[in-house]
């Protein structure tokens, strides 16, 4: 089986590096499937979760606030401002972030920057749809 090196960075550390599979990350046009001597192309990425698919066809799930993932034949780089483990995301303050996001966006009366509120929304939605997902794989 052939493979395609992934490597996993955040401005704070590197989270994973290793020979996989297949790689499948969310871009700003879409899902995305990375198997090795894909076509090289750069695209932004959406906060969400990348999944690799480790040569033994077992799977580790990430999650990333956003940031860039560069494809090359033999290489895929997730250049991300903010990763981690999906199984090390706090679920409970994930809810109540979403919860509180949920509340602003109602809330006609106070002045918030709706950019921002929207922003951490979609980013709470994303880290309990990892998390959701790092679940059901464990049930399996």
């Amino acid at each position: 089986m052939s493979s395609i090196q992934c490597d996993i960075v955040s401005a704070e550390t590197e989270i994973f590096s290793g020979e996989v599979a297949m790689v499948f990350a969310t871009g700003i046009a879409g899902e995305l499937g990375i198997a090795p001597r894909h076509t090289p192309l750069i695209t932004l990425l959406k906060p969400g979760e990348v999944r690799v698919e480790l040569k033994d066809g077992t799977h580790q799930n990430y999650y990333v606030s956003g940031g860039i993932l560069e494809v090359q034949p033999y290489l895929v780089s997730v250049l991300a401002d903010t990763a981690t483990r999906a199984e090390d995301i706090d679920e409970a303050a994930a809810i109540q972030a979403k919860e509180e996001a949920e509340r602003l966006l109602k809330d006609s009366d106070k002045r918030q920057d709706l950019a921002q509120v929207q922003a951490d929304l979609a980013k709470a939605v994303a880290q309990i749809q990892a998390l959701s997902r790092l679940k059901k794989n464990l049930k399996r």
